[in-house]
């Protein structure tokens, strides 16, 4: 059974970093991707960035391009998000996700992922 828990979120400060993790359990194809999505209240769900199991590609949404990355912990089967220069509007509930085959075309396809963590919140405070 896969499963995917998220940690990390937390109340910060605009301007400030946070560093989210996603700890996976059972088996994941080393070509899948790891996506990040994010949902805030009354709007929805939508994709923040994804890298592939295996670690080597990386694919990040307009709106968090050069403040936010993406890695792969092989030691530790966790995928990270580092957020940088945080704005009020990144407060969401983030997510991670998997069960697809990493596609730059369909990562930001939230129906393509079958396999989701539980969320974990992150606020940022003007």
């Amino acid at each position: 059974q896969l499963q995917l828990v998220e940690s990390g979120g937390t109340l910060v400060q605009a301007g400030g970093s946070l560093r989210l993790t996603c700890a996976a359990s059972g088996t994941i194809f080393s070509n899948y991707a790891m996506g990040w999505f994010r949902q805030a209240p009354g709007k929805e769900r939508e994709f923040v960035g994804a890298i592939t199991w295996a670690g080597g590609r990386t694919d990040l949404s307009n709106s968090v391009q050069g403040r936010f990355t993406i890695s792969r912990d092989n030691a530790k089967n966790t995928v990270n998000l580092q957020m940088n220069s945080l704005k009020p509007e990144d407060t969401a509930v983030y997510y991670c996700a998997t069960g697809k085959a990493y596609d730059s075309r369909s990562n930001a396809d939230r129906r393509r992922y079958g396999y989701w963590g539980q969320g974990t919140q992150v606020t940022v405070s003007s």
